[in-house]
């Protein structure tokens, strides 16, 4: 048997070969069956033909609805009557067609369906819609004709997103501003991308762009999967706002929710054709106990038909760089991995795994690289799966990458169950360096998750009250001198660990004092902590500007020098007692001091014969601290008994300092 390269590189795995391998079969056994008649590209231009569309002599609107008996186009143009002169026919194979005359819609009208099945009928959002929007004052949804006179000029139509390691800047298009309200794509791209770019990030990741009922889902019930959300603009706003990214050189990704779907039926998919079956699956295997949403049926190939074509065509019409796939955990186990501990190899191989999720996979990422080898492909799963970010080629499920999702979760227990002075600086490098060697990962220091009412980001795990009260520079305060100086040093030692890239969630690097809480009955409809106050930044009487400095000190050199595309980390010095840790990674060496009370001088770090430059620090008055440390020595390492013997390298470790080195040109004596 020819083992692929996943099970090659990892041993563990061949009694698990011939699951292995009959996954990777299957899928192309799906793909042979999906591209008889072209290219898995091909099979995907679903939005070419479904949905509503100009024609040089009228109108031409088409849908997939099985278990339809009747379907009319209701609208502003006939009253929302069911007229027979907008009365879809059936065309075979469960589609449905009208066509129109140039009169009998206009650019801006909305319209829906009113769909029809045996013993029941009510109006739906076509399922193919590209503009969705909401009535201001009933709050009703409907599809809206949107037809530009021409076609979207792009300014940097040829932008692709380099190898450079994603350093991604997590947003979200409405509560980037700072007025309480939905903010717009416009805002955003006059004011929230200068910002990003000049923080040193190179990768946006959008949340919530496929239209959705409730805004504070944060856009993960999706209603409407071809429809950008219209809450925040129109789609060439959108457009416009990823062109003017890409020529300021930062490529941009969407959170892609082809998980579940939101159950609403009227806006939704939920029963669109009058049967829960037609999306999803029937019975308890379509509904997730844990997200109140449906389950789609990955072994139906109008499903993937759906589900690829979305791909496609945000991929295509809209240019983005690619996709953050949403609950692919949940997507992999038939109990969407709630409450399985995950403990050995034999929990991914048994039979609790959709293998047409997995074929699901297969054909997405194929098809992502096959439209743009460019494209990122990040995979949001939590259970570990082996081989989801090999590549396809070697018996993976093609992802580029996947969150590191235990790295957060480490972080906000460390500081929630232990004192920082007995935090165990040994288990501190394990987790954050902890993952497969075939596979490269997202590291992040906290998750958007954190952010939200009922939880709580590290700089208020950290600090908590004192945030609205002592964070005045004149106002001396040893809770936030200590909230201050562990939060730097933790994104420091996560972003100079990352497993090929990081992320950071926005105004998490500057510690934005106040928690997501999106309108809702229980605030009485506020908007006041769904957005972000940048302008605690620009207050220099205030601390907040320290902290993105260092945040941006840290982007612009580990873009500079490439950090995270050297993958090697060495361990060079770990003392439980002392807290003291040191890794290199390249001609980079980090060194840091964890103990609460104890600055340590000259201390020792074993290293190889060479010499050092301090790059900065997190002690630096710049940065918010006491300046303890000189910048300007150039420091040698030191033979503990004669040349050949083992060198330390010596510094002064202030209390709660992390510490970034250069190797610099070293002529050995002999």
């Amino acid at each position: 048997m020819n083992l692929p390269q996943l099970i090659q590189n990892d041993r563990g795995l061949e009694p698990f070969a011939p699951v292995i391998i009959s996954r990777i079969e299957r899928a192309k056994d799906k793909e042979k069956e999906l591209t008889q008649n072209g290219s898995l590209k091909d099979f995907a231009g679903g939005h070419y033909w479904f949905g509503l569309h100009k024609k040089h002599d009228g109108w031409v609107i088409r849908d997939w609805a099985p278990n339809a008996t009747e379907i009319y186009v209701i609208g502003e143009f006939n009253d929302w009557q069911e007229q027979e002169a907008y009365q879809l026919q059936p065309i075979g194979n469960g589609q449905w067609e009208l066509n129109l005359s140039e009169n009998q819609l206009t650019h801006g009208q909305l319209y829906a369906f009113s769909m029809h099945w045996n013993g029941g009928q009510g109006k739906r959002i076509p399922a193919w819609s590209k503009r969705v929007v909401q009535d201001e004052h009933t709050k009703l949804f409907n599809a809206q004709v949107w037809i530009q006179e021409k076609d979207f000029e792009w300014k940097h139509p040829n932008y692709k997103r380099t190898d450079e390691a994603p350093l991604i800047y997590e947003s979200h298009i409405g509560m980037a501003g700072e007025a309480e309200r939905v903010h717009t794509y416009n805002e955003f791209r006059e004011q929230t991308l200068p910002w990003i770019k000049a923080a040193g990030y190179n990768t946006i990741q959008l949340m919530a762009i496929p239209e959705h009922p409730y805004y504070g889902s944060f856009g993960y019930h999706v209603s409407s999967f071809f429809a950008p959300s219209s809450r925040f603009g129109t789609p060439e706003e959108l457009k416009q706002l990823i062109d003017e990214a890409h020529g300021m050189g930062l490529s941009i990704i969407i959170d892609l929710v082809h998980s579940h779907a939101v159950k609403n039926e009227v806006e939704g998919l939920g029963k669109y054709d009058g049967t829960r079956f037609q999306f999803f699956h029937d019975g308890a295997r379509g509904e997730h106990p844990a997200w109140d949403s449906y389950c789609f049926d990955y072994g139906k190939n109008d499903v993937l038909h759906f589900l690829l074509s979305n791909i496609r065509y945000w991929l295509e019409d809209f240019k983005f760089d690619g996709f953050r796939f949403d609950g692919v955990t949940s997507m992999l186990y038939y109990d969407h991995g709630l409450g399985k501990a995950f403990t050995q190899y034999a929990d991914y191989y048994d039979q609790g795994i959709d293998d047409e999720a997995v074929t699901y996979f297969y054909l997405a990422n194929k098809l992502i690289h096959n439209i743009d080898p460019n494209s990122l492909s990040v995979a949001e799963e939590v259970s570990g799966m082996p081989g989801l970010a090999t590549p396809i080629d070697d018996g993976g499920y093609g992802f580029d990458y996947r969150m590191a999702m235990g790295v957060p979760d480490f972080w906000i227990k460390l500081i929630k169950e232990v004192t920082d002075e007995n935090w165990d600086v040994g288990q501190i490098f394990y987790e954050l360096t902890s993952k497969r060697l075939d596979e490269k990962v997202v590291s992040y220091a906290e998750s958007h998750d954190q952010a939200l009412v009922g939880d709580k980001t590290i700089i208020f795990r950290l600090i908590d009250k004192e945030m609205y009260f002592s964070m005045r520079k004149d106002q001396p305060n040893l809770t936030v001198d200590r909230g201050m100086a562990l939060h730097k040093m933790i994104r420091l030692a996560t972003a100079t660990t990352a497993g090929g890239a990081y992320l950071n969630f926005m105004g998490n690097e500057f510690g934005h004092p106040e928690w997501i809480d999106f309108p809702r009955e229980g605030n009485n409809w506020s908007y006041k902590n769904a957005r972000r106050i940048w302008s605690l930044t620009e207050n220099k009487e205030l601390r907040y500007h320290l902290l993105a400095d260092i945040d941006c000190e840290m982007m612009q050199w580990i873009r500079e020098n490439h950090l995270l595309e050297i993958p090697e980390i060495y361990r060079r010095f770990d003392n439980k007692a002392d807290q003291v840790l040191s890794y290199q990674r390249g001609d980079f060496l980090m060194v840091f001091n964890f103990n609460p009370t104890q600055s340590f001088t000259d201390y020792g770090i074993p290293l190889e014969a060479s010499k050092y430059k301090i790059l900065f620090n997190t002690d630096e008055e710049r940065f918010g601290g006491q300046e303890r440390i000189d910048k300007n020595m150039i420091y040698y390492t030191r033979p503990s008994k004669g040349l050949s013997s083992q060198h330390y390298l010596n510094l002064y470790l202030p209390a709660r300092t992390g510490i970034v080195l250069k190797k610099q040109a070293f002529k050995r004596i002999k």
